[in-house]
Order: C-alpha cells, then sequence, then structure tokens
C-alpha cells in the first residue's frame, strides 16, 4: 500500500513540476532573440555534419572537409538569394497594381451579389472582410523571413565554430564523463534522427517546390519562383504550412485580368493533390513510423513552438518536439510520455508492453 505521506507528496511534486516548466517557457520565450539563432545554427550544424565525414572519408582532413561543406553551402544559398531578391523586387513594385486589382474584383463581387438578391453595403462588407488584408499577407510573411535572413550572418558564425568544435566532441566528452557511452549514445541517436527527418522533408518539399513551379508556369501565374519557394519554406511546418503556401498565388490569379475563377480552382486543386500526395502517401513511407508524432501532438507543438520563438519556432517545431521525444525516450521514467508523443502503432504498443513485462520480471 501507498503510505499517507507518500500520497501528500505527489500533488506537491507535481506542483513544482508545472511551476518549474512555467519557468523554463517564460524563460524561453524572454531569451528568443537569443535562443533562435543557437538553435538554427545547431540543427544546420548538426545535418552538416553528414557531408563533413563523407569528404572526410573520400581523404580530406576534417578541418578542410568543414570548410569545403561551408563553401558550398554559402554557394548555394547565395545563388538562391540573389534568384530571390530579383523576384521580390519585382513582386513589391507590382504590389500597387495588384492592390488595385483586388479592390476592382472586391468591388465587382460586391455587385455580383446584388444583382443576384443579395444586398451589402461596402462599409458592412468591410467588417467582415477587409481586402487590403490579402496583399499585406505576403509582405508580412516575407517582413518575417527578412528578419530571419538579417540572422543569417550571426547563425552563419555559429555554424562555423560549432562545426569545429563537433571534431573534438567525443573526446570531451570522453574527458568530462565517468560513463560517457549513455551520453554519446543519445547525440547520436538525436543526429541520426535529426538528419533522416531533415533529409526526407528537404527532398518532399523540393519536390513540392518544384511541382508548384511547374503548375504556375503552366498556369502563367505571376513570380512562379516566389511562390514555389515559399512552398518549399512553408512545408516545414506542419498542418497548416502548405495551406498558407496556396493563398497568396490563388488570390493573384483570381484578381489578375488574366486569371479568374475558374484558374484559381484549378491552382488550388493542384496545390491540395501535390499536398496530398507528397504529403499524406509519399512522405510517411519515405519518413517511417519511428519519426513519426500524432496529429494533436504536432499541432500542439506548432502553436507551443510558435508561441515562444515566432515563425522560427513553427519552422522548427517538429524538429524540437521530436527532440524532447529523444530525450525523454533516454529515460525510463518518462518513457511514458514519449510514446504519447508518437503515433499510434500496434507493434509500438505491443513492444512497449512486451518491455515492460520483461522489466517487470
Amino acid at each position: 500500500m501507498i503510505s499517507n505521506e507518500t500520497t501528500r507528496t505527489i500533488p506537491l511534486n507535481l506542483l513544482l513540476a508545472l511551476a518549474s516548466l512555467v519557468i523554463i517557457i517564460g524563460g524561453m520565450r524572454a531569451g528568443s532573440s537569443l535562443l533562435v539563432p543557437l538553435l538554427l545554427a545547431l540543427f544546420i550544424a548538426v545535418v552538416c555534419t553528414s557531408p563533413v565525414q563523407w569528404l572526410h572519408r573520400c581523404g580530406l582532413s576534417l578541418r578542410l572537409s568543414v570548410w569545403v561543406t561551408l563553401l558550398v553551402i554559402g554557394m548555394l544559398i547565395s545563388l538562391l538569394g540573389l534568384l530571390l531578391a530579383s523576384s521580390f523586387t519585382t513582386f513589391t513594385d507590382s504590389l500597387p497594381t495588384l492592390e488595385k486589382e483586388l479592390n476592382e474584383f472586391y468591388l465587382n463581387a460586391l455587385r455580383w451579389l446584388a444583382q443576384h438578391g443579395v444586398s451589402i453595403s461596402p462599409e458592412q462588407f468591410s467588417q467582415w472582410i477587409d481586402p487590403t488584408h490579402a496583399t499585406q499577407l505576403v509582405p508580412t510573411f516575407l517582413s518575417e523571413l527578412g528578419n530571419m535572413l538579417v540572422q543569417s550572418i550571426v547563425v552563419a558564425l555559429l555554424v562555423v565554430f560549432m562545426l569545429f568544435e563537433t571534431l573534438n566532441f567525443r573526446h570531451k566528452v570522453s574527458l568530462a564523463l565517468e560513463n560517457p557511452a549513455p551520453s554519446l549514445r543519445g547525440f547520436q541517436q538525436f543526429s541520426q534522427t535529426l538528419k533522416r527527418y531533415l533529409a526526407v522533408k528537404t527532398v518532399i518539399s523540393l519536390v513540392t517546390g518544384v511541382l508548384v513551379w511547374l503548375t504556375c508556369m503552366i498556369l502563367n501565374v505571376d513570380f512562379p519562383l516566389l511562390w514555389a519557394t515559399m512552398a518549399f519554406g512553408l512545408n516545414f511546418i506542419p498542418n497548416i504550412g502548405s495551406v498558407l503556401a496556396a493563398i497568396p498565388p490563388v488570390i493573384l490569379i483570381l484578381v489578375t485580368p488574366e486569371g479568374g475563377v475558374l484558374q484559381a480552382m484549378i491552382l488550388a486543386g493542384a496545390y491540395l493533390v501535390i499536398n496530398l500526395v507528397m504529403g499524406n502517401l509519399i512522405e510517411p513511407r519515405m519518413m517511417g513510423r519511428a519519426l513519426g508524432l500524432s496529429t494533436l501532438v504536432a499541432f500542439l507543438s506548432l502553436v507551443v513552438w510558435g508561441w515562444i520563438f515566432g515563425t522560427v519556432g513553427m519552422l522548427l517545431s517538429v524538429l524540437l518536439t521530436m527532440t524532447l521525444k529523444i530525450a525523454l525516450e533516454s529515460h525510463p521514467e518518462t518513457r511514458w510520455l514519449a510514446r504519447l508523443l508518437g503515433p499510434a502503432d500496434e507493434r509500438q504498443a505491443l513492444g512497449g508492453k512486451r518491455v515492460s513485462d520483461s522489466e517487470s520480471r
């Protein structure tokens, strides 16, 4: 039987745990300006270790492998940045024309409703829908993206230092800990899981971006490279990322004279088919159940990490939650929480039951 003293301590321990969690979350949100570059640099550095190790196996020294990897990544990012800068400049110059076309579409919609017996005054309709918000959606997102790019110099420097630090990571852990095997095992598991997730997610997002670019080219949507890049980046945000990526080009083709309702519906249908096929059919097969999170947990992680770290938290929500899941799996007392974060899988449940039965025996 459980003693009365033990029973009394359970609510107190729970209260202390919740209070500690609130303090930690509040501290992370208060220090988000410092933590965001560190998290971005950490994830990039972990991913960059794979090409560094591959170049080292090909005969290059570790330091030279790091510099070659950084040089190649820098060239690719610079090339993409130049292409996006040109497209974004053209898009910014066209914003006044787009806003005028959207206002005309807005007034035509009111006339069409009036012809069909639905009389709505522009003032009343403006209380429900403000047409200028549609044109402000993309610039708002791109301004957030611009703030991330401003921090790219700090992130790049942190990645350089972290990559060189990982060259002696195992040796330092071996000297610092009496039993470094569990810590090294946990870091290796985290590194492998992160690399696998990012590799699969990047390939899926890249294919999604290419398909969006081809679709926009076929339907003669303006700024196809901008929408393809947006589809690529927002695909990392679970659940709502693909929806957010589809809104601006659909509105654009809807209000432009060359487009219309039919082409907007075709474009929206193309986005839907692309994301259904890539996100619900191909991605789960490539990702595997081991890397999955339940749908509710993925959405809650999007809300929580987005509230703590903003746009970067939304982009890294799955990665941060998977890191938390790996940390919970490493300790027997918190392993049940890690299983709650994962998807429903009968084989995993049976496997966990067998492990617990064997441990109890």
